[in-house]
C-alpha cells in the first residue's frame, strides 16, 4: 500500500479506513467489556488478600528494623516511628484502591489493543485471531501481576528491611536531622500543601486543552499524510485508536500532576532543613510553581520561561528573574530539552519509526539479561560451577538468594570483560546489541544501574586483565568470598598482588550489590525461577543429578516423587521463554 500524495487520496484514504478502524474498536471494546470484570476480580481479590494477609507482618518488622537500625538518626528515628501509622493504615486501602483501578485499566485495554496488534503479525486467519488474542493472554497477565506483587510484599520488601537493620560501616554517618530545625520543617509543610497544590493541579488544568488539541492534530497530521510512527500500513489502524484514546491521556497527565504536587511541595521542608532557613522553604514554595509551568511548557513546545516568579529558594543560586530563569536551578532540565530538540533535525512534529526502534526498552534490557544468565548457567553447569543442591534448593524451598546474585553478577561481569576489550563506549550485551547513553532506556531505575556499570568497564579496562585471570574469575565469583585479599590465596589466582586483588574484589563487590538491588524488582524472582527450571532440567537431561545420585547424594525431588511435575514446568518455562525471546528478537529487528 502505497503513501497517498494529494488531498484527494489523502481524504480517499481516510474515509476507507474508518469503517475498517471502527470494526476492529467495536470488536475490541467488546472483548475488553467482557474480559475486564474478570480481570478486576483476579487482581483486587489477590492483592488485597496478600497486603492484607501480611499486613500485622509488615507492620511488626517495619517498627522493628526502624527501631534497631543504627543508619538513622534519634530524632528522624523517633519522627517516622511517629508517622509510620498513617502509611500502614493506607497501605491495604491503597492497594485495593491501586489494584481495582489497574485491573479496569488492563483488563479493558488489553485486549482492545491486542485486536488492534493482530493487523501487523503474519497469521494466516487474522479475522479467528482478531476474535481469540488478548484473552488468554490479558488473564494469565493479571495472575502474572498477582504473583509479582506477592514476591514484592513477601521477599524484596523484607529484603529491603533486612538492609536498613544491618550493621552500618565504621566509616558511615547515620541519617539524622537536627531537633532545633524541626519545628521549622513542620511549619512550611501545611503552607506549601495549601498552596503548591492547587496552583500546580490548576497549571496542569489550564494546559491541557493545549496538550489535548496539539496531540489530536499531530496524530491526525500523521494519520491523514502516513508520516511518523503512521508510515508503516500496519501501523495505521494504532493511529485511529491514538486518536481516540488520548483524552485519556490527557487525563492521566492531569491526575498524574495532581498526585506529583504532593511531592513537590513536602520537599519544602528538605529546603527548610538544608538551608536552615523558613524564608528559602517558603521562597520554594513560590518557585517550584513556575518550575512546573515551565516544564509544561518545554513539553508542548509553548513558549519558554514562565509568567510566574520564581525566588531564589538556596543560598548558592542566581535569582531567576527575567532572562536569568534559564540559568537558575532548572536549566538542567531545560539543558536536555535543548539537546532533544536539537536531535530532531528530520522532523519536529513527530518520532519516526526508525528513532523509536532505536530506543532500547526497559523490558528488552530486562529479557537480554535473563537470556545471559540462561547461557552461562548451562556452562557453569557443565563445568561444575553450579552446585545442583542450589538448583533444587530455589525450587523446592524457594530460597534462590544465592544462585540469584552470584550467576546474574557473573553474566554481567562477562559483559563488562567483552565491553572492556571492544572499546566500546558503551555496553556490549550481545553480538548485535550496543547499549549505550544515546539508546538505553530512558528510565530512572535503569540509570541507577547502568551508570555504575558504565564506570565499572572503565575500571576494568584499566586494570587490563590478562586471560589466565578473567578465566579464574569465574571460580571465584561463584565459589569464593570476595570482602578481603586473604580470601583468594588458596583460589589459584594469577596475581600475588594484593592492591589488584582487593581492586578486583571491589568491582566484584559492588556488582553483587547492585545485582541484589535487582533482585528486588518485581518480575525478578518470577524470571529467575523459571531460569532456574530451565538449568534442572538441562542437569536432568545431562545426567548431572543421575551421577551425584548414584555417588550417594540424596536427591529430594527425586525421593518426594516430584520430578515428574517439575520436569513438566521446567519443559513448559523452556518452550515459552524461547518464544518470549523469539518475539523481543523481532522487536529488536
Amino acid at each position: 500500500m502505497k503513501v497517498p500524495i494529494g488531498f484527494v487520496a489523502k481524504l480517499w484514504s481516510f474515509i476507507s479506513f474508518l469503517p475498517f478502524f471502527l470494526l476492529l474498536l467495536s470488536l475490541g471494546i467488546l472483548k475488553g467489556v467482557i474480559i475486564g470484570p474478570v480481570v478486576v476480580v483476579i487482581m483486587v481479590v489477590g492483592n488485597s488478600s496478600v497486603a492484607i494477609g501480611l499486613w500485622l507482618a509488615h507492620v511488626f518488622w517495619t517498627y522493628y528494623c526502624v527501631v534497631k537500625t543504627k543508619r538513622l538518626g534519634w530524632v528522624l528515628k523517633m519522627l517516622i516511628v511517629l508517622l509510620l501509622p498513617l502509611p500502614m493504615v493506607l497501605w491495604p486501602v491503597i492497594v485495593i484502591t491501586g489494584s481495582l483501578l489497574g485491573g479496569i485499566g488492563f483488563g479493558f485495554f488489553a485486549p482492545l489493543i491486542a485486536t488492534f496488534e493482530v493487523v501487523g503479525t503474519t497469521h494466516k486467519d487474522k479475522c479467528f485471531h482478531c476474535f481469540v488474542d488478548g484473552c488468554y493472554s490479558t488473564l494469565e497477565g493479571s495472575c502474572i501481576v498477582v504473583r509479582d506483587f506477592t514476591d514484592i510484599c513477601f521477599h524484596s520488601y523484607f529484603s529491603f528491611m533486612d538492609d536498613l537493620s544491618e550493621e552500618m560501616p565504621s566509616d558511615e554517618k547515620p541519617v539524622d536531622i537536627r531537633l532545633s530545625k524541626l519545628p521549622k520543617c513542620l511549619l512550611v509543610i501545611p503552607i506549601a500543601v495549601a498552596v503548591d497544590v492547587p496552583l500546580i493541579t490548576a497549571v496542569a488544568v489550564c494546559k491541557s486543552p493545549y496538550m489535548l488539541i496539539i496531540g489530536w492534530k499531530r496524530l491526525l497530521e500523521d494519520l491523514i499524510g502516513r508520516e511518523g510512527p503512521f508510515l508503516e500500513t500496519v501501523c495505521v489502524p494504532f493511529a485511529g485508536l491514538a486518536i481516540v484514546l488520548w483524552p485519556l491521556a490527557v487525563v492521566g497527565a492531569v491526575i498524574a500532576s495532581f498526585i506529583s504536587s504532593f511531592a513537590l511541595s513536602l520537599y519544602s521542608a528538605m529546603i527548610v532543613h538544608q538551608e536552615d532557613s523558613v524564608k528559602f522553604g517558603l521562597a520554594y514554595v513560590v518557585a517550584i510553581i513556575s518550575l512546573f509551568d515551565e516544564y509544561t511548557n518545554d513539553l508542548l513546545y509553548l513558549r519558554e520561561g514562565s509568567c510566574f516568579p520564581r525566588p531564589r529558594y538556596r543560598e548558592h543560586m542566581k535569582t531567576s528573574t527575567g532572562p536569568e530563569r534559564r540559568n537558575s536551578i532548572g536549566n538542567d532540565v531545560k539543558n536536555e530539552k535543548e539537546s532533544f530538540r536539537g536531535s530532531m533535525l528530520v522532523s519536529q512534529r513527530s518520532k519516526t519509526l526508525k528513532q523509536a526502534l532505536q530506543q532500547y526498552t526497559p523490558v528488552q534490557v530486562w529479557d537480554w539479561l535473563f537470556k545471559s544468565c540462561e547461557v552461562n548457567g548451562r556452562i557453569l553447569l557443565r563445568d561444575g560451577l553450579i552446585d545442583v543442591k542450589d538448583i533444587e534448593e530455589c525450587i523446592m524451598k524457594g530460597n534462590c538468594k544465592k544462585l540469584g546474585i552470584k550467576l546474574p553478577a557473573w553474566s554481567i561481569l562477562q559483559c563488562l570483560l567483552a565491553s572492556a576489550k571492544s572499546e566500546s563506549s558503551g555496553l556490549i550485551i550481545s553480538d548485535e546489541v550496543e547499549l549505550t547513553r544515546t539508546n538505553f532506556p530512558r528510565d530512572k531505575i535503569f540509570e541507577w544501574f547502568i551508570g555504575p556499570l558504565l564506570i565499572m568497564k572503565e575500571q576494568i579496562k584499566g586494570l587490563k586483565l590478562s586471560i589466565d585471570e578473567e578465566i579464574c574469575l569465574q571460580k571465584l565469583v561463584m565459589r569464593y568470598k570476595n570482602e578481603k585479599p586473604e580470601d583468594w590465596d588458596d583460589s589459584g589466582f594469577p596475581s600475588s598482588d594484593h592492591l589488584r586483588r582487593a581492586q578486583i574484589q571491589a568491582i566484584i563487590r559492588r556488582l553483587q550489590g547492585i545485582v541484589g538491588s535487582m533482585s528486588r524488582m518485581p518480575t525478578f524472582r518470577r524470571k529467575f525461577k523459571n531460569l532456574v527450571k530451565v538449568l534442572y532440567l538441562e542437569a536432568l537431561q545431562a545426567g548431572i543429578i543421575a551421577t551425584q545420585d548414584e555417588g550417594g547424594s540424596k536427591d529430594k525431588l527425586r525421593s518426594q516423587g516430584s520430578v515428574g511435575k517439575i520436569d513438566k514446568k521446567c519443559k513448559a518455562v523452556k518452550a515459552s521463554d524461547k518464544l518470549h525471546n523469539t518475539q523481543v528478537s523481532e522487536d529488536v529487528v
